[in-house]
């Protein structure tokens, strides 16, 4: 059992897992999969497509014939993880086909990296597929293979990320996403509804919606009509909302925009539809800085707004992301998000320190904030984030909960209450009669104790 410390980068998604053995003979691929959910999604789809075309899985590079690696392009330091992982693939297999966010940058790349076999961008499963063909012929097995194939899931079996559009519309100057992805495209409202009932057909327990801008689904669809359960559904994320909620899984809700109509989603938190539970990218507070960024300065109406979520379900609990050491923040600004932070009490939190990315606006910006003052900034608003959520969960002590186990070991069973999203956000511990518990088991707990970020707890 490990509790989860603050991460300079709290946007990434678990590890990936792998549980499958190729057969004797089977063509094999390895998988590294970097960066976000939405990138763990892509890698699963790629996956997928392979399995069904008879080629085994592997997590390992010697045991592959050869290795895919999804890159990651947020941010430089990002990049710089992504060369080394290309790297490393190199030198432990040889053959490597990369894809991603990077692979928007092949030259980048293949400076870097010559040898490698193919270079292609985000989403270009295709072009996957073809230099995967090119470099290791499939062998299909026509008794096993080319059957339709369940997808493959590179995160536990009882929860799992479900992408409802690609791409963002929004040109805030920090980010380069639009010009890697694209902007914004829905899927269509039945598709996502079929692939969740199928997910918690399989033994899903809890879906993870995501994308780059979750409350703006449908808005590129015009919020056309799908036909569903002998009715028709609107591609709208409240609409999605609800008809997840009647799944019987635990929905939660990331990347979502705080536009107006969100709070039309509050309802189906009270009503327990989808769990209590908001990802917001706010950013920033200081509406100099958000004028920078390229991001609407409201942060007066945000609190507002939070105040109006609060009021009609108590229970919400709100996570968001924010970058500081913006290029111009002066100590007055970033004063003006300690404060705003004081008046929010949001229970979850990540902070960024700002980087270049090439291709990004904000980089011709003038007055960069030097290193020592930007780990400074973070280091402040961290302990101004840690102190908040410790004395939010001291409230939780004496509380009954449904938490679900994420993992049981020999210590213990680490679980997630409805106000902790996987890899990003707190865990509950149990530490005694939890040895009939599983992973993806749902059981109440009495709160026992409270750390900075964590809690404990024993059956009920």
């Amino acid at each position: 059992m490990s509790q989860n410390p603050p991460n300079l980068r709290p946007d990434l998604a678990p590890k990936a897992t792998f549980s499958e053995a190729a057969r004797p003979g089977q063509p094999t691929i390895g998988m590294v999969s970097l960066g976000c959910p939405k990138a763990l999604v892509d890698s699963e789809r790629i996956l997928t497509r392979l399995r069904a075309e008879g080629y085994a899985i592997s997590p390992d590079y010697k045991g592959a014939d050869a290795v895919i690696v999804n890159t990651c392009g947020f941010l430089d330091s990002a990049k710089a993880e992504s060369l080394e992982a290309i790297g490393e693939a190199l030198a432990e297999n040889g053959r490597v086909i990369v894809t991603g966010c990077l692979g928007a940058e092949p030259e980048y790349i293949t400076g870097a990296h010559p040898r490698v076999l193919a270079v292609t961008g985000p989403h270009q499963y295709e072009a996957v597929l073809d230099a995967v063909h090119n470099a290791v012929p499939a062998k299909p097995d026509p008794f096993i293979d080319l059957l339709p194939a369940s997808a493959v899931s590179l995160t536990p079996r009882h929860y799992s990320y479900l992408k409802i559009s690609e791409g963002c519309n929004h040109k805030c100057k920090f980010c380069i996403i639009p010009d890697m992805r694209g902007l914004l495209q829905s899927r269509p409202a039945h598709a996502i509804l079929r692939e969740a009932e199928k997910l918690v057909e399989n033994g899903v327990r809890e879906l993870l919606v995501i994308s780059q801008d979750t409350s703006a689904y449908g808005v590129d669809r015009k919020h056309d009509l799908s036909p569903w359960k002998g009715g028709e559904v609107r591609a709208h994320i409240t609409d999605l909302a609800r008809e997840m909620g009647k799944l019987g899984a635990w929905v939660r809700l990331h990347y979502v925009y705080p536009y107006p109509h969100v709070r039309q989603l509050i309802p189906l938190m009270a009503e327990g539809l989808i769990l209590p539970y908001l990802d917001i990218p706010f950013q920033h507070a200081d509406p100099g800085v958000l004028k920078r960024m390229a991001r609407p300065a409201a942060a007066a109406k945000t609190l507002d707004e939070i105040a109006a979520w609060r009021r009609d379900c108590p229970d919400i609990t709100l996570r968001s992301t924010f970058i500081v050491g913006y290029p111009g923040e002066t100590e007055a600004e970033f004063q003006t998000l300690l404060d705003w932070m004081d008046e929010a009490q949001l229970d979850r939190v990540g902070c960024f320190q700002y980087e270049n990315v090439a291709g990004a606006r904000s980089n011709d910006l003038p007055d960069h904030v030097p290193d020592e003052i930007k780990q400074d900034r973070w280091d402040r608003f961290m302990a101004k984030a840690q102190a908040i959520s410790e004395a939010k969960l001291t409230t939780k002590v004496g509380q009954t909960l449904q938490v679900i186990v994420d993992e049981v070991d020999a210590e213990g069973a680490t679980c997630r209450t409805k106000a902790d999203a996987p890899e990003i956000d707190g865990n509950l511990f149990i530490d005694e009669d939890f040895e009939s518990l599983s992973p993806g088991d749902i059981v109440t707990v009495t709160v026992e104790e409270a750390g900075e970020y964590d809690l404990w707890g024993r059956r009920v």
